[in-house]
């Protein structure tokens, strides 16, 4: 059974413009990078311990390296290790983006 999560919230900014305030790692389109949160309580425990030993741990910086049509998984760099996600993981990782024209 596929696993399900909430939808992130929105945050209105000082700008009064809509941002997710939670996006999830799967949402991360090729090039951007982000931060990560934390899981939700929808992913087993065995699988974040599991996230959490290839190095997908809260504060981590991780890079989206490729996002391909049609639901295929997703490549992500963190550190210095490439891994390919599916979404019924990385839909559970919250992250946040990390502004990359500071």
């Amino acid at each position: 059974m596929p696993l399900s999560g909430p939808q992130a919230p929105i945050d209105c900014g000082k700008d009064g413009i809509s941002t997710p305030m939670n996006l999830s790692l799967w949402s991360l389109k090729a090039g951007d990078r982000c931060e990560i949160l934390g899981y939700d309580q929808v992913l087993p425990e065995n699988y974040r311990t599991r996230m959490m030993e290839f190095g997908f741990h809260p504060g981590e910086t991780v890079a989206c390296v490729q996002s391909v049509a049609f639901g295929a998984p997703k490549v992500y760099r963190v550190s210095n290790t490439i891994f390919s996600l599916d979404e019924e993981v990385a839909d559970h990782i919250h992250v946040r983006l990390i502004d990359t024209d500071a």
